[in-house]
């Protein structure tokens, strides 16, 4: 018989909250006269390169370090010197329309809910300020943990805050990484594909799968 689900880890991007494009929102005075494309192109350098680095961002001081390092990608890409102040500006993420309804629904089943990503050490922040950290119980990111999915070891500590074992546990991801570092922690996983081609394509469909 399947054990019961005691906790549900929740990825952040692309799960839970999403991010307009940078490229549309740096300050057109940084990138007078640069195509779009190209503006487009240097954003999905820099990006592509924190998300191979997050776990380098533990503390305010390496967090520092690694987004100086992202702008120098971004400045390289675009032939210009843009620095961080300008980057972060771009950044304006946004709660999926399903988020805050979900996790209450799952937290009043009595669920425990904790957010795995791979993010530096401000995702508790970030959480917070769109209103989806008041509904969990814990945050662990990859600079955290000190892994990155697909890694699995990303999951101890969430194991850890839900008090629970990887049978009890359920994570719900959009990516390929997500499946790959649950399953090799021994936990099940949704795949969720908001286009309707995976597990589920609502994280209110979460609470169908509980096995409760």
């Amino acid at each position: 018989m399947p054990a019961v689900r005691r906790a549900v880890f929740i990825d952040a991007l692309g799960t839970m909250l999403w991010l307009e494009a940078p490229w549309e929102r740096i300050d057109p005075e940084a990138v007078v006269g640069i195509d779009p494309d190209r503006v487009r192109a240097a954003f999905i350098a820099e990006m592509t390169y924190y998300r191979a680095h997050t776990e380098q961002g533990r503390d305010p001081d390496s967090l520092a370090e690694l987004r100086r390092r992202c702008a120098a990608v971004l400045s390289r890409e675009l032939g210009r010197e843009i620095g961080v102040a300008t980057m972060m500006d771009a950044l304006r993420f946004h709660p999926y329309d399903d988020a805050i309804p979900a996790l209450r629904s799952l937290r009043g089943a009595g669920i425990r809910l904790v957010c795995v990503s791979n993010w530096d050490c401000s995702l508790p922040g970030v959480l917070a300020q769109l209103g989806l950290g008041v509904e969990l119980d814990g945050v662990v990111s990859s600079a955290t943990a000190g892994a990155r999915k697909p890694d699995p070891a990303i999951f101890a500590p969430a194991l850890a805050i839900a008090g629970c074992a990887a049978p009890e546990a359920l994570h719900v991801g959009d990516s390929t990484d997500d499946v790959t570092a649950a399953r090799g922690a021994g936990i099940d996983v949704l795949k969720l594909d908001r286009s309707g081609a995976g597990d589920i394509s609502s994280l209110t469909e979460i609470s169908d799968h509980l096995g409760r």
